[in-house]
């Protein structure tokens, strides 16, 4: 085709015509858009339902009546109810339907209630088109739900799930529903409050085993004063079995009130309390943190694995959503369908692998000790924590997991695997163990100044001769314990399902540093569950990880150890014997089950040698354990009575 060649002048007139098109088309679009139709209206009312601010929209009844939009947002407000502080999502579900003047817009209204449940449903939205003022939204209750009327609230009501039970390594519930009595007084029926908090105190000191911490009620005449004459004023609560102790002393107390319940408890009021936690109405605090995860009479898990996993353990609650009215005589009235329900689910059980009767054990052997004190015990075949006490002293301090305290001379245990390891002794071999032994001017001496001399490295052991450990430590190297330890899972990165420490042990340092740490003194510290479980190493002959939370199951549990030689850990094994047989622990060399093995050790903590913890390790058949008794003395004055007692109680 040929080419038209235009002059420039009607070059500019082509442009010029053509930019005018553009623009007539572009009115056009404009015309034909929403920008004055239904669907602005409809989505300025949702946003605006969901801020509290209507004023750009007009609103009308469904009889054509003007209605202000701050009425609507109030109407919206009070309609809404418990529900009020979360405004729902809202999103028209399609276009307007148009016939002449009315317009009907479908809408998804979607509520997040507590615990994130999600009640979602459509209902319309309807206009009428005003002569001079567009759309206006036509305004009624049943906008916000079809079964809503004028004066109508929506409310919660919430359903508990069951709380699910933490296992043991049968599978069995250790914590479960069990019978209390909450005693408390009412303030209008107390006589004389001074006697009465008197006779209280002389009553719960006589229930046994003793209430740990012990009852302070000196605030109990204050308390009374202070409190509604009718309300009940909680001072204690007991255990059934505790309670039918003292029921014939405290029943016809005056102003004496008792309420009896189930609460989720552990077989007795220390079993493992530290390691477990306890399960307790939601207090005030958790309230105020966790208002969206909590309502008041909720049980939360304190403290231990019942707070670790205290989502797992509690459930989902569930919800209903009601509509309530007020009547003229101001009585609420609530509708007996719910508009909405939410199935509570039940919390999932938490399985460990304690056992009951070993768990007792142990607690029995701590419970007179009045020092703060931890004792764990290890199956040696699986690595399966058995037992995890704490005793009164440690007033809910989880010490058998989070102690970092010195080993002292149960720490011999490393240093002779070590030394055996390097060739540098022998079970036989002849070593000088003098009265003191000095390094770069430090004196280092044994227990009670014994000296034995020139004797067989066994006996070193049996005895716990500090001065031939503290000679030999150049033996060891500036690295040697940390990586004898190591072997033994010192240091290692576990995962039990709950906090652990696994000990930190000296390395490198002066003379005496490395003198002092190879009987465990120095920078070396450790847990009973570290020691308990370096313990069970040396039995098996392989360092495992414990298992302490089977399921749900660690994500990174430690990998096993390498295999320890069968020529370095014989002989140890045959010395930790003789500690028994002849040597500082022969106070258990008549205990019933079997032949035990272990290692005494008394730890100073400071720069005064008459500050020592106590301690014991070792094991008996096929449990490993750890004794440590914080400022205990000697270990045959606490930690070696208390392994005995455990080991006299332990299930046959």
């Amino acid at each position: 085709m040929a080419r038209v060649h235009l002059s420039p002048r009607r070059r500019v007139r082509r442009r010029v015509a053509a930019f005018a098109a553009v623009l007539m088309a572009g009115g056009a679009l404009v015309g034909c858009s929403d920008s004055d139709g239904p669907e602005r209206s409809v989505d300025a009312f949702l946003a605006g339902w969901r801020s509290g601010d209507l004023h750009e929209l007009g609103f009308i009844d469904p009889t054509g009546a003007r209605l202000r939009a701050e009425e609507v947002s109030a109407e919206i407000q009070q309609l809404s109810g418990e529900l009020a502080k979360t405004p729902p999502e809202l999103h028209r579900t399609g276009d307007p339907t148009v016939t002449q003047d009315l317009a009907t817009a479908g809408v998804r209204i979607e509520w997040t209630l507590p615990g994130d449940i999600r009640w979602g449903y459509d209902r319309e939205v309807r206009l009428r088109r005003g002569a001079d003022d567009g759309w206006q939204v036509i305004w009624e209750p049943k906008v916000m739900h079809e079964q809503l009327t004028k004066g109508d609230r929506l409310a919660l009501q919430r359903e508990r799930p069951t709380r699910s039970a933490v296992l043991d390594g049968a599978g069995e519930p250790i914590v479960t529903p069990r019978p209390v009595v909450r005693i408390g007084v009412q303030p209008s029926e107390v006589t004389d409050a001074a006697r009465l908090t008197r006779d209280l105190t002389a009553a719960f000191r006589a229930v046994k085993p003793p209430i740990t911490p012990a009852v302070d009620l000196s605030d109990l005449p204050e308390r009374i004063s202070g409190a509604d004459p009718e309300a009940f004023v909680e001072v204690l609560t007991l255990r059934r079995d505790a309670y039918d102790q003292i029921r014939a002393r405290i029943r016809d107390l005056p102003g004496t009130k008792f309420r009896t319940e189930d609460l989720d408890l552990a077989p007795t009021r220390e079993f493992a309390r530290a390691l477990l936690g306890t399960v307790d109405p939601a207090t005030a605090e958790d309230l105020q943190a966790h208002p969206d995860r909590y309502a008041r009479g909720d049980l939360v898990g304190h403290g231990g694995l019942q707070s670790r996993y205290d989502e797992r353990l509690r459930g989902v609650p569930g919800a209903s959503v009601v509509v309530r009215q007020t009547r003229p005589d101001g009585t609420e009235v609530t509708a007996e369908e719910p508009l909405f329900t939410a199935e509570p689910q039940p919390g999932q059980p938490l399985r460990t692998t304690l056992d009951v009767r070993t768990q007792n054990a142990a607690d029995g052997a701590l419970r007179a000790e009045k020092r703060r004190a931890a004792l764990v015990a290890v199956r040696i075949s699986d690595g399966a924590v058995l037992a995890v006490a704490n005793g009164p002293g440690a007033a809910g301090e989880n010490l058998a997991l989070s102690a970092q305290v010195p080993p002292g001379s149960t720490f011999k245990m490393v240093s002779t695997l070590s030394l055996l390891d390097k060739g540098a002794v022998t079970l036989d071999g002849r070593v000088d163990c003098p009265k003191t032994f000095t390094v770069d001017g430090r004196s280092f001496s044994n227990a009670d100044d014994f000296d034995l001399g020139s004797v067989p490295f066994r006996t070193h052991f049996a005895r716990s001769c500090n001065t031939s450990f503290a000679a030999l430590a150049p033996q060891l190297g500036p690295e040697g314990l940390a990586e004898t330890g190591r072997t033994l899972g010192l240091e290692g990165s576990w995962d039990l399902g709950t906090d652990v420490f696994t000990g930190k042990v000296s390395t490198g340092g002066s003379g005496p540093e490395q003198a002092a740490a190879a009987f465990g003194q120095g920078t070396t510290v450790v847990s009973p569950m570290a020691m308990a479980a370096a313990t069970a190493a040396v039995a098996r002959g392989r360092w495992e990880q414990p298992k302490l939370v089977t399921d749900p199951a660690p994500a990174q549990p430690a990998a096993p150890g390498p295999q320890l030689r069968a020529e370095s850990v014989e002989p140890l094994r045959t010395m930790m014997r003789q500690v028994v047989t002849v040597g500082t622990a022969k106070a258990l060399a008549d205990v019933p089950g079997g032949p035990v093995h272990g290692k005494t050790g008394t730890a100073e903590y400071d720069d005064d040698p008459a500050n020592t913890h106590s301690w014991f390790v070792g094991w008996q058949g096929d449990v490993a354990f750890a004794v440590f008794v914080e400022q205990g003395g000697s270990s045959g004055d606490s930690a070696v009575p208390a392994a005995g007692r455990f080991l006299r109680a332990l299930p046959r």
